[in-house]
């Protein structure tokens, strides 16, 4: 099984954003845990961090076919992308979405997410577990 992940804008700036919402961990550290459950399940990665919207809808079209399916954090641009969410459905692969923070307890303006309904499920609010259980839950779905 390969999985396509993508880290939308910002987040890079792990262990320097606010720790009440993103936690204290750096990029870097949950991508090593992210490869640390895959190796158990035997899945390979694909990740990806980037900060442009053009920038993320090329790779889910570059890697449409190349991978099982997707975890996207679109970040920001949860709450504004139409042209992201239609690569999503476009792609028609298995896509999880997922938040380090609940973005149902922040600011008006984070609640409306325009990716949720082209995924099969998102998790939200539980840091870096949020794609722990993403990744394992793709596996479950896909594995059986």
């Amino acid at each position: 099984m390969r999985v396509l992940i993508i880290h939308g804008p910002n987040l890079n700036l792990l262990g320097e954003r606010p720790s009440q919402f993103y936690g204290s961990l750096t990029l870097a550290e949950i991508n090593e845990k992210l490869h640390n459950l895959a190796r158990e399940k035997e899945i390979s990665l694909d990740i990806f961090q980037k900060q442009g919207e053009g920038e993320i809808v090329q790779i889910l079209h570059d890697y449409r076919k190349l991978v099982d399916g997707v975890i996207i954090n679109p970040a920001a641009y949860t709450h504004s992308s139409i042209a992201i969410r239609d690569a999503i459905e476009a792609i028609a692969l298995p896509c999880v979405e997922v938040h380090l923070s609940d973005i149902y307890r922040r600011e008006d303006f984070r609640r409306k997410s325009f990716i949720k309904d082209v995924c099969l499920k998102q998790f939200v609010g539980e840091g870096v577990n949020s794609y722990l259980n993403a990744l394992d839950y793709i596996w479950t779905n896909l594995s059986n």
